[in-house]
């Protein structure tokens, strides 16, 4: 069932009145898709945020109430401070609850692969969101992948991830979505050069000294 939030709408526009309603704890915002004129609107910074507290994150489903209407709706576009990370502008899309809509959604490994970490390899999964297109009834939460029998030398493409029933994904199918990552280092022995003859090193008996080494026994340096 959508999550209710109330929106705000008559706000003036500008970019001074929207640094004084972000202040306010107030988001301004709007309202567009399915032909309707966009509404721009205001909605509370917290009321947002218990809206979007729920397993689905930002992909909730809202009954959004614009005015005296209320539209089934998600969130498109979180735009916030590039410094404070607080939520400077928000985009609504009114959606269909029948017709198919795409989402970005959150992956996650479960499992544990045994074999990878004998091995000491590290799974890893190589994007963060996956491309799937339903009805807002069959948008998931999350996408699960499990890694349990993954070896050293496996992938999992997006071809292959289970989605749920009703779920379609977007994007190449031999897009690698988990792969595996060799984090042990091989020991090297170390390799000992002998050089006969070398800077330094001491003549052997009987072996001419190099050029411009000091002449043995009592001989004294030239001047």
């Amino acid at each position: 069932m959508p999550t209710s939030l109330k929106t705000k709408i008559g706000r003036t526009i500008g970019s001074a009145e929207s640094r004084r309603l972000v202040l306010a704890d107030q988001i301004p915002g709007v309202v567009y898709g399915h032909g309707m004129t966009p509404v721009k609107v205001t909605v509370d910074r917290r009321d947002l945020r218990v809206a979007l507290a729920g397993p689905a994150g930002a992909n909730t489903i809202l009954e959004l109430e614009v005015g005296d209407t209320k539209y089934p709706a998600i969130v498109k576009e979180l735009q916030r401070d590039p410094v404070k990370r607080v939520v400077r502008h928000v985009d609504f899309m009114q959606i269909s609850l029948t017709e198919l809509i795409t989402m970005d959604i959150p992956v996650h490994l479960k499992g544990t692969a045994k074999a990878v970490l004998a091995d000491g390899g590290l799974v890893d999964a190589t994007v963060n969101t996956i491309q799937v297109r339903a009805t807002a009834a069959n948008i998931p939460n999350e996408i699960l992948i499990d890694v349990t029998s993954m070896g050293m030398e496996d992938v999992i493409h997006l071809s292959e991830i289970e989605l749920p029933e009703g779920c379609t994904a977007v994007g190449d199918p031999d897009l690698v979505v988990v792969t595996v990552l060799t984090t042990k280092i091989e020991e090297v022995a170390p390799v000992v050069a002998a050089v006969e003859g070398e800077a330094g090193a001491a003549p052997a008996d009987g072996a001419t000294p190099a050029a411009g080494a000091a002449p043995a026994g009592d001989a004294k340096p030239t001047a």
